[in-house]
């Protein structure tokens, strides 16, 4: 074994997003459902489609949200 391929084998994985339906990140009470859905369909929000069913990234989301509230 190498001395890069040790340290390949060491080094940190990246992190899995946390992918939730609408519906699911709706039921943890940061916005609405409807809003939501508006969001995605308007492009505000980023959403992976699986066939019809959207995924939202969760940490993106809560990172996107808390910069809006810094700013206003």
């Amino acid at each position: 074994m190498t001395k890069d391929t040790a340290s390949e084998l060491n080094a940190p994985l990246p992190r899995i997003p946390r992918m939730m339906t609408i519906r699911q990140v709706a039921s943890t009470g940061i916005l609405p459902e409807t809003a939501l859905r508006t969001m995605v369909k308007d492009g505000t929000i980023p959403a992976v489609f699986a066939g019809c069913k959207a995924f939202i990234n969760f940490d993106q989301l809560c990172i996107m949200l808390n910069r809006l509230g810094e700013a206003s």
